[in-house]
């Protein structure tokens, strides 16, 4: 019976690395392909902005759906449903030939997304129930290594010619989505842990949670979080090739330097966070990543390393926060994951379009400058806005901490 509980909890420990390995490869694909659908598809930066915001409605709405479909269809089929659509998704970006097709085709990847994430998250937190934050930290390093490769094996995919035909960004992303298929085998033969008397405490939970101003902070600093994440991952590629005139392989794998230092920091610190405290780490964390971010938007090209550096402090945001909610409703966690993940998604839908709509004002805003130099402003401006959020997290951290602090519950 140990022997057989032992082998179950590793293929288990397959569904959940894996399972965010594909998250991250799929997530950050995009960075060297979006210069590359941008001009291909003749969009402005607001479109753009549109496209990432589709995503995380996608995202967002998956979130929303899958609670019910894993009551309605059980957790393994559920599964099988996600990595099943998010290969699908890559045969619909490959026949995307204008904006209403590509976003209908990243609305499919972003729903698998969605459900991964949702799922993932459930699982992981009845699973690691000892040492919470290193486990989430190493899980969501898997998250990171698959961030870290996308862009460079993207970026170099886009390029090779097959039967005398360039694959480009269709291709690619055919190849690299179909490796979704391949966590769906221990999906199957593995048993997943079951929450007893989960709809009646997701009832009371949800009453709890929207009434409790620690459960909205921490909506809102992850929110914070994660856009200053996916920010970076979005547009950081845009940004070294419009600003400082990089080409998109030198400027993608700057974003696989920002991924290794993120992947990197979530297999380190670990550790760190459960000695020091979650909320201490994720406040630390979170001014690290911001000031890192705003410092090479305002000096040289030389110190645009530090934007890669910047990883290591957004890095373990995520799973750190993911671990303080887990201890801090312990009695509801499923709950407190699906209430915490539906409303960052909201907050991703806003943040994406912001960014993108903030890049392409501030642009627009000439005051005779050249062109190609409000072009540069406006790409500034977007990332000085994605470096605050981080700040912003930190803030919101700080004050999630002193009201924890004073009930006597610190984590």
């Amino acid at each position: 019976m140990q022997r057989h509980t032992n082998w179950n909890y590793i293929l288990l420990l397959f569904v959940i690395f894996g399972g965010y390995l594909i998250f991250g490869i799929s997530e950050n694909i995009k960075g060297p392909a979006l210069p590359e659908m941008q001009s291909e598809l003749s969009l402005s930066d607001g479109k753009l902005g549109i496209l990432l915001a589709i995503n995380s409605f996608g995202f967002l709405l998956a979130c929303m759906y899958t609670p019910w479909l894993t009551s309605k269809l059980g957790a393994k089929t559920t599964s099988i449903l996600t990595f099943a659509l998010m290969g699908l998704s890559g045969i619909a970006v490959y026949y995307s030939t204008n904006l209403s097709s590509l976003i209908g085709a990243y609305f499919l990847l972003y729903l698998g997304n969605g459900m991964l994430e949702i799922g993932l998250a459930i699982i992981a937190a009845r699973l690691f129930t000892k040492n919470t934050g290193t486990m989430l930290n190493l899980s969501h390093f898997f998250y990171g290594l698959g961030s870290t490769v996308a862009p460079i094996i993207a970026a170099q995919m886009m390029g090779w010619e097959i039967a005398s035909t360039v694959l480009g960004w269709r291709g690619m992303y055919v190849i690299m989505l179909s490796l979704s298929l391949l966590p769906i085998i221990p999906v199957i033969i593995s048993r997943f842990p079951i929450q007893q008397g989960e709809d009646s405490e997701e009832s009371t939970s949800f009453k709890k949670l929207t009434k409790d101003p620690i459960a909205w902070l921490i909506v809102f600093a992850l929110t914070m979080g994660v856009t200053a994440e996916l920010g970076i991952a979005a547009w950081l590629v845009n940004y070294l090739v419009r600003v400082n005139d990089w080409t998109i392989t030198d400027a993608s794998n700057m974003l696989a330097l920002f991924f290794f230092s993120f992947m990197l920091a979530r297999f380190i610190l670990g550790p760190i966070t459960d000695r020091i405290g979650f909320a201490k780490s994720i406040i630390i964390f979170s001014f690290l990543a911001g000031t890192l971010c705003i410092i090479p938007i305002f000096t040289s090209d030389k110190l645009s390393i530090l934007f890669a550096l910047a990883g290591f402090g957004i890095g373990p945001i995520y799973p750190t926060m993911m671990a303080l909610l887990a201890k801090k409703y312990q009695k509801g966690t499923d709950a407190a994951i699906t209430f915490t993940v539906v409303l960052i998604g909201i907050g991703g839908v806003g943040t994406n379009l912001l960014i993108g709509y903030i890049i392409e004002f501030v642009s627009k805003l000439s005051l005779g400058r050249t062109l190609e130099a409000s072009n540069q402003i406006g790409m500034q401006t977007g990332f000085f806005f994605i470096a605050m959020t981080a700040i912003l997290c930190g803030i919101a951290t700080a004050e999630i901490h002193r009201r924890l602090k004073k009930i006597g519950q610190v984590i």
